[in-house]
């Protein structure tokens, strides 16, 4: 039978620990279901015959390959005295009977038979099963045999034509064997492809599902050796490469459990014999060539030395290679910003989409708008891509392009009928006018857009332990690439976010004083898609919304977006504002209107302003980067 999954034994005190409890148990699980898939892959079975000596030979599917031998030779020899008797019988003078000039073959082969009866009565045969070998190409040639024998008829048969007169009677007989050895071709490989594309399959599951098991014990000797560990490594570039250095020592160790000693054993018993000689000869060798041997072992000293220094360089340079290699993107620049202009593509339709609403969906008495924000971090894209395809180019990943967008936005469109009451003046009989209330139907389109976030979706996405491991690395330290997507506002993380002091007069404004205290509470918070609350952290509109409604002010704007609190604003020039207005900028992602707001911030005087950008923090207005976006002020209504 296959061998059973590599199952870990953990100390009670160990399992204490929750994270250790839980991936022991998903590496059991695992280890079960790998169990199951092999005790479904075929078996065969192989014989042992034990003679009464006690000694034994295995056998595959036959008995003994010895008496298979024998009854080869057996029926050979029968042929062969059964030639001579096919011979025309010569009659004889008596009584016309007819005599056989053979010998009767039975008389002969009667004492082989009863040596061979004999010889099985002396076996004791054990019969056991044992999981068959991965089908190869060797299987599907007996497949296609008959149809190779056609094929060689058919040449046999064309060269006896091309010496015959009659070409058409010849071409005839060649086209029909040709159509037969087509036939038959063609059922061989659809019997053979069925037959085999199964077998492969069932193997193919079973070695995926130990690869499962074995990279759940991974998991779970790790889990282990941060519990053990007092001071286990906060970096994810370190965790990472204590996991691949954890991996490497449990497929050696699992790769030497399966070897055994007998695979050692055979060769044993051969190189003892061969030892000894080669010793004599050796020594007789040293004493006849002395200087020889001290030059060629001083030569060999310096040339291990040399190999060994050059060895060291190598391992020294591989493995920072690999910490290079594990830490960057591995595609082409032009490949991910290829990816990402896709992507902020599919974000530019979808933005064009919600605009073009009014024009789309007529009819409708009011349109409301519950919009997120509409944008992504190019690093989290380009990261995960790493992770899923490596060295990637941009027509591969459409298709995965499309599912991460439809899987962070969502468009819905929702009717609404509200019977609303107007006031009409009518007049009665007597000439007399009266007001009646008169009920009518008023119709509302509510056009709401969640972004759940690309960070979310992708970890959602079902990423193995070691690719979540791999993206955090990717992500800390930007693919080795910080400067691939500029001054992206969603792609630049970190700076200095507590270090500005808002000058004194600008906090006697009241309403000024209850925003930022409410905003300062909040410094440091990481960007997080569609998020809107302390609980789920902020993007830029959720951010701005959430101060606005929490500030005291009698405020309560809901849930905007950057457009729609710019929809509540009056817009006013730039030397007006003031402490508590909001500032506007477009085109920090690709939107088909100029002057769609696409990031919102607080201005707080003096060219300063507090935002969500990554994370929540203060930042300079006059940068080249938000003086190229500026859009507007506004002040809440």
């Amino acid at each position: 039978m296959a061998d059973k999954a590599r199952r870990l034994h953990f100390t009670e005190d160990e399992l204490s620990d929750r994270d250790i409890r839980r991936a022991a148990k998903k590496a059991d699980k695992a280890a079960d279901r790998a169990d199951r898939a092999n005790e479904k892959l075929p078996t065969k079975r192989r014989a042992r015959i034990t003679r009464d000596s006690g000694r034994a030979e295995a056998v595959e599917e036959r008995l003994s390959d010895k008496l298979h031998q024998s009854r080869q030779s057996s029926k050979a020899d029968r042929e062969k005295e059964k030639a001579p008797s096919k011979r025309k019988p010569r009659a004889t003078a008596r009584g016309g009977k007819v005599e056989a000039t053979a010998e009767r073959l039975s008389d002969k082969l009667r004492p082989e038979r009863q040596s061979t009866k004999t010889a099985r009565g002396k076996l004791r045969i054990e019969v056991t099963e044992v999981t068959a070998q991965k089908p190869g190409a060797g299987g599907r040639a007996a497949v296609n045999a008959p149809a190779a024998t056609l094929h060689a008829a058919r040449n046999t048969v064309r060269d006896a034509v091309g010496r015959s007169d009659n070409d058409s009677e010849g071409n005839a007989g060649g086209d029909a064997l040709q159509s037969g050895e087509s036939a038959v071709r063609n059922t061989g490989n659809i019997v053979n492809n069925r037959h085999y594309s199964h077998k492969l399959k069932q193997y193919d599951k079973a070695a995926r599902l130990e690869r499962k098991s074995d990279a759940a014990n991974v998991e779970a000797l790790y889990r282990r050796e941060r519990h053990n560990d007092p001071n286990p490594a906060s970096n994810p570039i370190s965790r990472w490469r204590q996991k691949q250095e954890l991996k490497k020592r449990y497929m050696e160790a699992k790769t030497s459990g399966k070897a055994g000693a007998s695979g050692a054993a055979k060769g044993g018993k051969r190189a003892a014999e061969g030892t000894k000689s080669l010793v004599d000869k050796g020594i007789e060798f040293v004493k006849e060539h002395p200087k020889a041997i001290l030059i060629a072992g001083v030569l060999g000293l310096l040339v291990m030395l040399i190999a060994g220094m050059f060895s060291s360089c190598t391992a020294m340079f591989a493995g920072s290679g690999n910490a290079v290699l594990g830490t960057s993107y591995t595609a082409e620049d032009a490949d991910i910003l290829g990816a990402d202009a896709d992507y902020s593509a599919l974000e530019t339709a979808l933005d064009n989409q919600i605009s073009n609403i009014e024009s789309t969906h007529p009819g409708y008495d009011e349109y409301r708008y519950d919009l997120a924000e509409i944008g992504h971090n190019p690093y989290e894209l380009a990261s995960y891509l790493t992770v899923l395809f490596e060295d990637y180019t941009r027509a591969e990943v459409q298709s995965t392009l499309q599912s991460l967008f439809a899987q962070q936005y969502t468009l819905t469109l929702t009717p609404e009928v509200e019977v609303r009451y107007r006031t009409e003046t009518r007049t009665d009989s007597e000439g007399n006018d009266y007001d009646v209330e008169v009920p009518y139907n008023y119709y509302i389109l509510n056009v709401k857009l969640t972004n759940k976030g690309l960070g979310a979706v992708i970890r959602d996405s079902g990423l193995t332990t070691e690719q979540a491991d791999r993206y955090d690395v990717l992500m800390t330290t930007s693919g080795n690439r910080s400067e691939l997507f500029g001054e992206d506002v969603y792609g630049v993380s970190g700076g200095e976010y507590t270090d500005y002091d808002i000058p004194g007069e600008a906090l006697t404004d009241e309403k000024f004083r209850r925003m930022i205290t409410e905003a300062e509470k909040y410094l440091g918070y990481p960007y997080v898609w569609g998020g809107s609350s302390p609980s789920t952290s902020f993007d830029c509109s959720g951010f701005v919304s959430w101060v606005i409604n929490h500030s005291g002010n009698g405020w309560n704007v809901g849930r905007l977006g950057a457009r729609g609190l710019k929809n509540i604003c009056d817009i006013i020039p730039p030397d007006q504002a003031k402490p508590g207005d909001l500032i506007f900028f477009h085109h920090t992602y690709d939107a088909p209107d100029p002057s769609d707001a696409t990031h919102v911030g607080i201005y707080v005087g003096d060219g300063m302003m507090i935002h969500c950008g990554n994370p929540i923090s203060y930042a300079s207005t006059e940068s080249n980067y938000w003086q190229s976006h500026f859009l507007c002020f506004g002040r809440i209504r």
